[in-house]
């Protein structure tokens, strides 16, 4: 079975599989009564603890220190204040971190360690849980622990009170991949009882046990395609199309595959969309909408629907901040949080503009275009046009190095985001001269 033998092999799926038994446990034993929301806490946190051990090795102390000085900040910090330094202390270790990934793959020309890899994703998805945090304290829709560390309290009634901090920050069935769970879910499920009914919950993992097994064949299929075929070094004019399509293709698959594994192993330990939505609280958001992915003919739909959750957390945490170009802000903070290698530079302002460019594109298309068949020639045009917009930047972001971005640039896959710029420019000044 080559599948299992790739799923096996991949080091993310590999950890994230041998955390699927505890989770399980974990949503068993919240039926029970005796199992109380401390032990809950720290089943969730050991297991973060041992889940990190094993899969980032001595790399996992970068996560741990960040995880402590926010637990610290949170608890000092007034509300009014935590999340500047927060988000400020969080961004600037990551970017640190970041950087020794450039110096080992740009200076020292190496590749860098699996483990090492691992530990920096980790980090990123630690940044949206601190950060997120510290914004709901802010806003008022999460109360931080009374009295901090200033207070006269024992150190065991401190660390009480920041046990849940710790337990949300470093929880294992989040720790490595899956979407943004909000504090106050967490809080809601780690003091509920189980979630599931063993019925419901077996059809719930079995349908997405099936996804992942169909996304992992059409993965096999299409590795075989790309490995087969020309790179972009070697190929030739129209051919050099194919080649981007194909390649985004299987980068897209892949992302599918994880975010449908990672939603598996929150769906098992009771925090998937199953456990439901408490009143006040934002409600469970799969990375995952492969449909509307595949058939949308807006980029700006597309960028909603991309890797959901995050898209959400950074709207809220940048996009509803800014006030002078927040698309733009938005964009080059991504790009930032991902690390700033050349690649995922010039691919998220690239993608910004494409955004906005839609918007002009469709709203004006609303507006002149009334017959039916025009709109789906029109609907089928833009689709293709967006999946082939989508593969170009998709392939800009993951290439990462300077050669690779220059023949991306040089090759004819340039025309297509070069005909969404020049219709941005046009419709721009028409939009200007009509009002």
């Amino acid at each position: 079975m080559v599948w299992l033998q790739l799923f096996f092999l991949h080091p993310v799926s590999h950890y994230q599989g041998a955390a699927f038994p505890f989770a399980l446990l974990f949503n068993y034993l919240c039926s029970m009564d005796s199992f109380s929301t401390p032990a809950r806490h720290l089943f969730l946190l050991v297991g973060g603890g041992a889940l990190a051990w094993a899969a980032m090795g001595s790399f996992a102390v970068l996560i741990f220190i960040p995880a402590l000085c926010a637990v610290v900040l949170i608890s000092s910090v007034s509300p009014q204040e935590v999340h500047r330094w927060t988000f400020f202390f969080q961004m600037s270790w990551q970017t640190l971190c970041h950087l020794g990934l450039h110096y080992t793959e740009y200076y020292l020309q190496e590749p860098p360690s699996t483990r090492f890899c691992i530990t920096l994703s980790s980090l990123m998805l630690l940044t949206q849980r601190i950060t997120s945090l510290s914004l709901d304290i802010c806003e008022g829709k999460v109360e931080a622990a009374s009295g901090g560390l200033r207070s006269r309290s024992s150190l065991s009634e401190h660390l009480c009170k920041a046990l849940p901090y710790f337990s949300y920050l470093l929880f294992f069935p989040a720790l490595l991949g899956g979407p943004l769970c909000s504090f106050q879910r967490f809080q809601a499920r780690v003091q509920g009882s189980s979630s599931l009914c063993p019925r419901r919950s077996f059809w719930a993992l079995t349908w997405r046990g099936l996804q992942i097994l169909g996304l992992e064949c059409l993965l096999v299929v299409m590795r075989r395609v790309v490995s087969a075929g020309v790179g972009l070094a070697d190929c030739h004019q129209l051919q050099c199309i194919y080649v981007m399509w194909s390649t985004a293709g299987l980068f897209k698959l892949t992302y599918y595959f994880h975010w449908l594994l990672d939603d598996s192993l929150l769906c098992a330990a009771g925090f998937g969309s199953e456990f439901g939505k408490s009143p006040g609280e934002e409600g469970y958001i799969p990375d995952a909408d492969i449909w509307t992915l595949e058939t949308t003919h807006r980029i700006s739909l597309f960028t909603r629907k991309w890797n959901q959750s995050t898209a959400r957390w950074l709207r809220r945490l940048i996009f509803q901040q800014g006030r002078a170009w927040p698309l733009l802000q938005t964009f080059a903070f991504s790009a930032w949080w991902h690390g700033l290698h050349p690649g995922q530079v010039f691919g998220f302002l690239c993608w910004a503009v494409m955004v906005e460019a839609d918007y002009l594109i469709h709203t004006f298309a609303d507006l002149f275009i009334r017959s039916w068949p025009m709109r789906l020639l029109y609907r089928t045009l833009t689709w293709a046009h967006t999946q082939l917009i989508i593969a170009y930047i998709m392939l800009a972001v993951e290439v990462r190095s300077l050669s690779s971005l220059w023949l991306l640039c040089n090759s004819y896959n340039s025309v297509f985001p070069m005909v969404y710029c020049i219709l941005l420019f046009v419709l721009a000044k028409r939009k200007h001269k009509l009002n």
